[in-house]
């Protein structure tokens, strides 16, 4: 099994239909007073002890299953929290085993009270599996919250919290894709990484006519515990409002805040040796950056032949996101993943964040059952140890970054062989900026370090209603080099800057 596995397998699992009601927590699990600092001072008090790895220990008959066994334990879907109440949430559970094999303690906030929803075997379907001996607490594995985002009489699977720190969301008429995480540590350094879990979730239990839920989190790994309040909005762009601290034990050196991780296998400018009827392969295709002096970058997203990591240094950044752009079936012609509906991911930061860089990880990967892109923030100065460090950010899932501006975009990015040592770039952009122009006043700018560009052409693209760039790369030299791109109206820039790293 592997990583993408691990993050896909929520979508994988089917739900049945069940009589069983009834309430699912029962009246021993007693309420604690519960405030919205709680979850920060049991992270704070956490970080001044030693890591305690979470409990994985689960009855011989779940501490085994392969993927089809688990994948057989289905939880009941009217055995939902707040099912029988008509609220305008529900929440579902996961249970343990397989990959996840962690306990998860999981919480109902109503009227500053506390209350844990207790594990019972009753809330699920175990198929082949013996299911454990009532009164046995096993806590679990995860949630997934539903809610009439597509009909306003179905509750459809909007976001799910599963595996490690990682949780994904949709919009409406979308499906999962990318992935989020609460934090990640020492991603793409060679010491290896670090995967701290969320070991406990509280939520807020939502008003009848609520548009919004609140769900609290405690995060605990070997190096930070952390605490994050997420204020979670379905809709045509679901939005997530996040605010966390962090408590680190150590002195964090490479700690990614908003992380994101994603699938990029292969597209039109990245199809060496594949032999493939689709054209593409994606669950995003580039990475957009809109940084602190007012520029708006776009890179393509590549599958190198080695571990490739960029850095684009900044100051209070304004936003950065993985970006699924092509939006029409036919770049992609897979029916059954449809990966024109997979979301876009931006990360809104909400005050001033500092020094630091967007950093883009890209992995090697022979299949597209990996996930092998990973982007976050990489502040500039390591989080002390016993210190707090907080932030304040927005996650935006949907078709596109929340704000766009008036500058043409490029749509896609096309590579092929031009002789022996040439590589032909062909770059499409679109826009309503690009209407109207009078072609002898438009011109591309290209350059590249390390390498020599020539024959750059700008011409009308009436097929897309938007305009192409091209220009020839020499690669005799056959070492990286890194390309930037823009469409100009005599001196004024008319077009995002494209950033590219050519590798041989």
């Amino acid at each position: 099994m592997n990583r993408r596995d691990f993050l896909q397998i929520s979508v994988a699992l089917p739900l049945v239909a069940s009589s069983a009601r009834g309430l699912f927590t029962p009246a021993s699990a007693q309420p604690v007073p519960f405030e919205r600092s709680s979850v920060r001072q049991m992270a704070r008090d956490a970080a001044g002890k030693p890591f305690k790895a979470p409990d994985s220990k689960l009855p011989d008959n779940l501490k085994d299953l392969d993927y089809d066994r688990y994948r057989a334990i289905r939880f009941l879907p009217d055995r939902a929290l707040w099912r029988d109440e008509k609220l305008p949430f529900q929440v579902q559970f996961f249970h343990r085993g397989f990959f996840y094999a962690n306990r998860v303690d999981i919480y109902e906030v109503a009227n500053g009270l506390a209350t844990k929803v207790v594990y019972q075997p009753e809330q699920f379907s175990f198929g082949d599996t013996p299911p454990p001996r009532p009164g046995v607490d096993l806590g679990f594995g995860g949630f997934r919250l539903h809610a009439p985002i597509n009909k306003p009489d179905y509750y459809d699977e909007v976001c799910v919290f599963l595996g490690a720190s990682y949780f994904r969301a949709i919009a409406k008429g979308e499906q999962y894709g990318l992935s989020a995480r609460g934090l990640s540590i020492n991603t793409g350094q060679t010491k290896g990484e670090e995967f701290p879990q969320f070991k406990a979730f509280w939520i807020e239990k939502p008003a009848a006519n609520a548009s919004s839920i609140v769900v609290h989190a405690l995060l605990d790994g070997e190096s930070a515990a952390a605490a994050y309040r997420f204020t979670i909005r379905p809709g045509e762009t679901t939005v997530f409002d996040v605010e966390m601290a962090i408590y680190p034990r150590v002195n964090l050196q490479h700690v990614g805040l908003a992380p994101m991780t994603s699938m990029f296998f292969f597209g039109p400018n990245d199809r060496i040796d594949v032999d493939d009827f689709r054209p593409s392969v994606h669950d995003s295709d580039g990475v957009a950056i809109f940084n602190g002096r007012g520029e708006e970058l776009w890179r393509p997203l590549h599958n190198p032949r080695d571990l490739q990591i960029s850095t684009f240094s900044d100051l209070n950044p304004r936003g950065f996101g993985l970006m699924q752009r092509q939006k029409d079936f036919a770049a992609y012609q897979d029916i059954e993943s449809a990966f024109e509906r997979r979301p876009s991911l931006w990360a809104e930061p909400i005050g001033d964040w500092g020094e630091g860089s967007v950093q883009l990880v890209e992995i090697p990967t022979k299949e597209e059952v990996h996930d092998n892109i990973a982007a976050f923030w990489l502040p500039k100065a390591p989080l002390q140890a016993k210190g707090e460090h907080t932030y304040t950010y927005r996650l935006h899932w949907g078709p596109d970054n929340p704000k766009p501006t008036s500058l043409a975009r490029f749509s896609r990015t096309g590579v092929g062989a031009r002789g022996e040592d040439t590589k032909l770039f062909v770059l499409d952009l679109v826009g309503e900026k690009l209407k109207g122009l009078d072609p002898k006043k438009i011109r591309g700018v290209v350059t590249a370090e390390k390498g020599k560009v020539q024959n750059v052409v700008t011409q009308p693209n009436a097929a897309i209603r938007g305009w192409r760039l091209s220009f020839e790369l020499s690669i005799k030299d056959k070492i990286p080099i890194e390309i930037r791109a823009s469409l100009m109206q005599d001196n004024d820039p008319i077009s995002e800057v494209w950033v590219y790293r050519w590798t041989p």
